[in-house]
């Protein structure tokens, strides 16, 4: 009877544990799922064009519902039919180094970091072209160090399944703009009543600025900021390296 009672007592002590590790088991197999679904997915567009993202999918839910009067505006064009003039000054504005890094900046996370402790909170990720690409295809707005970590997995990815071309003409094509403006050529629409081909220096220099804030620069297109810090960018993108 009393041995009865302890094995019964031992059962009872180890139920904790082994529903601790199925717990864990459960969700690894979980997060592996999820990671298996970014690669696959990842490798499918290297000869598929997506059709959304994820920054898109939230825009469109969100849209509908405060502003049903306004859309998601994207047409997809192809690299060489986006004007040097944007890509040159995407790239000295945002990931100057675009062409030779490997999806990171190591200097450039660690002055986010410390910046970031600074503040008590994030407020600056030190992304590249690939790391922004990762984030909007598949992630969401919320800014936290588990979405870091997940960015920086996803960039990996990118990275070793398409070349920088590939990468660089879906970022083109994805990256927001505005209020549900999304991609090159919507952009140039919108905002100057032209294709993604025909954008000046000076058009391009301005939309490359408008790429950390977009929704604000929509709002506030008489910026001094905006208008200065264009004017910087134009200077400098004679000296961007684009993809082959």
């Amino acid at each position: 009877m009393t041995a009865t009672r302890h094995a019964s007592a031992s059962r009872g002590h180890t139920s904790p544990l082994r529903w601790l590790a199925w717990l864990i088991a459960v969700l690894m197999i979980a997060w592996l799922a999820t990671q298996a679904y970014y690669f696959a997915q990842i490798a499918i567009w290297n000869v598929v064009n997506p059709r959304s993202t994820a920054f898109m999918r939230s825009d469109a839910w969100t849209l509908a519902q405060d502003r049903p009067d306004l859309s998601v505006q994207r047409a997809w064009v192809p690299y060489d039919q986006i004007s040097h003039n944007l890509k040159r000054a995407i790239i000295a504005s945002e990931d100057a180094n675009f062409v030779n890094n490997n999806g990171y900046e190591t200097d450039a996370i660690l002055q986010a970091w410390e910046r970031n402790k600074s503040k008590g909170k994030i407020v600056r990720g030190g992304s590249t072209i690939t790391q922004q690409l990762a984030r909007n295809l598949f992630l969401s707005r919320e800014k936290s160090y588990i979405r870091k970590g997940q960015e920086l997995i996803i960039t990996w990815m990118l990275e070793t399944l398409m070349d920088k071309q590939r990468i660089f003409e879906i970022y083109l094509n994805s990256v927001e703009w505005g209020n549900g403006v999304y991609g090159a050529e919507a952009a140039a629409q919108y905002y100057y009543k032209t294709s993604a081909s025909k954008l000046s220096a000076a058009q391009a220099a301005r939309l490359a600025v408008m790429l950390p804030r977009p929704k604000y620069f929509d709002e506030h297109r008489n910026s001094a900021y905006l208008a200065q810090r264009a004017r910087v960018i134009a200077r400098r993108m004679g000296a961007a390296e684009l993809p082959d």
